[in-house]
């Protein structure tokens, strides 16, 4: 069975940095995406970053600059590299992927349990 687990989150004054890790256990076919969405008290949530196939990377605009997504070439583990923090970056920052588990699936999205990440002096 596929599990995603989450670790890095924490407390961290504005102009900080912070890295969460997610890593993946159980056996799987192939990986469509992974990334990191985010969201914070009364917010919807908010896709922050993620890697697609091989090696196309998004992130949102409002990350641009100052998060970095990186995975091993198995991305049996994703990094999320967060630099010049914000107390507008504040949320729980869930790790997800779509993946398979076998050639005949058409693609399933898993989620990790999710980390706290709070800004504030």
């Amino acid at each position: 069975q596929v599990q995603l687990v989450e670790s890095g989150g924490g407390l961290v004054q504005p102009g900080g940095s912070l890295r969460l890790s997610c890593t993946r256990s159980g056996t799987i076919f192939s990986i469509n995406v992974m990334g990191w969405y985010r969201q914070a008290p009364g917010k919807q949530r908010e896709g922050v970053a993620k890697i697609i196939g091989r090696d196309s990377i998004i992130y949102a605009d409002s990350v641009k600059g100052r998060f970095t997504i990186s995975s091993d070439n198995a991305k049996t583990t994703v990094w999320l590299q967060m630099n010049s923090l914000t107390p507008e970056d504040t949320a729980v920052y869930y790790c997800y992927s779509n993946l398979r588990t076998q050639p005949s699936d058409s693609g399933r999205v898993y989620w990790g349990q999710g980390t706290q990440v709070t800004v504030s002096s």
